[in-house]
């Protein structure tokens, strides 16, 4: 009987996804989603960069600024929604629904006022993005018909900018001492810095986006941020022994016995040929050992992480369910 699996975040509800661009966070993201709802309760996936990155991952319409099915879940399995969060509209919902301006927002929004405040002003934008979360996160009596969620996914800015996006009430402090914007950025702040909130890091087994993992997490440390566990990205699989690695980088294979063992099962070589491949198995053996030094790096932080292999043929839909598979064999509960 196989040992129960811990459970490695129990209580967070709300799952942030940074990382180095090109490391594959939105994948990694809606592949959380997929597994955090495999137990049966609906999760809310959330986009804040424009990007249209989930409706291209699930291969649905561009998605508005409304809450949007995208996975029906299967047997006991929940559903995964998404939702694409642009600061102007969030910014007409919270003044329709604190304010009541109705038609008067709109006009605002017509004269491009919105679009002027949420330029000038960058911490409110960040504000508000965060506050679309958090209310998602909180659902209360002003809207009764809105659907609670058992757990929302963020696909949050690169890790270069997730510590001043996440510290919104610092990004404020000298654009708003008080008022509603102010009561809202500390909610905010209250909710992504108690133990309901995770921030994840997406890496890939590279030297830069490693290095930026390392300092992103320092930083939030530094800064109080939650700091959840590592996502090691693109992993290749392993296709050289300890042995024939170390006789690659040491520049010890004998070129005739590999050219007997190929011609033995039908592979007919050159000289050329041999060196050739023991080029690539070299090329490929120190890849292996860079990856090893960086995989190295990534334990001595002291924070869960787990690898995800890179699929053959890219990411397409049934993919993500197979990466949420190896997510919960790992602990995504």
């Amino acid at each position: 009987m196989p040992a129960p699996v811990t459970q490695l975040f129990p209580g967070v509800q709300l799952h942030i996804v940074t990382g180095k661009g090109g490391t594959g966070k939105t994948t990694v993201a809606a592949s959380l989603a997929i597994a955090l709802a495999a137990d049966g309760g609906d999760v809310l996936l959330c986009e804040v960069e424009g990007r249209q990155g989930f409706a291209q991952l699930f291969d649905v319409p561009p998605l508005p600024y409304e809450e949007r099915l995208i996975a029906r879940g299967t047997g006991d399995a929940g559903d995964v929604y998404a939702l694409a969060i642009d600061a102007e509209s969030a910014l007409m919902e919270y003044l329709d629904m604190y304010y009541r301006l109705g038609r008067a927002g709109k006009a605002l929004d017509r004269f491009g006022v919105i679009e002027f405040a949420t330029t000038i002003a960058p911490g409110v934008r960040d504000v508000l993005l965060t506050g679309k979360v958090y209310e998602a996160a909180r659902r209360n009596r002003r809207n009764k018909d809105a659907r609670e969620y058992d757990a929302i996914v963020l696909d949050a800015p690169p890790t270069g900018r997730i510590a001043q996006f996440l510290n919104v009430n610092n990004e404020l402090a000298g654009l708003a001492k008080m008022g509603p914007i102010k009561a809202q950025a500390d909610t905010v702040t209250e909710l992504i810095r108690s133990p309901q909130c995770a921030i994840h890091l997406t890496t890939v087994l590279e030297e830069m986006p490693v290095q930026e993992t390392i300092d992103g997490i320092h930083e939030m440390q530094r800064t109080g941020l939650p700091v959840g566990g590592v996502f090691i990205n693109l992993v290749r699989p392993q296709d050289l022994g300890d042995n024939e690695r170390a006789l690659l980088l040491n520049d010890k294979v004998d070129n005739q016995q590999l050219s007997k063992t190929l011609d033995s099962v039908g592979i007919a070589t050159t000289p050329a040929i041999v060196a050739t491949l023991i080029s690539e198995g070299r090329d490929h053996a120190e890849r292996r050992e860079l990856e090893d030094s960086q995989r190295a790096l990534i334990a001595e932080l002291d924070v869960p992480s787990l690898e995800l292999p890179r699929l053959p043929g890219g990411v397409e839909y049934e993919g993500l369910y197979d990466l949420a598979a190896i997510l919960r064999e790992g602990g995504i509960r």
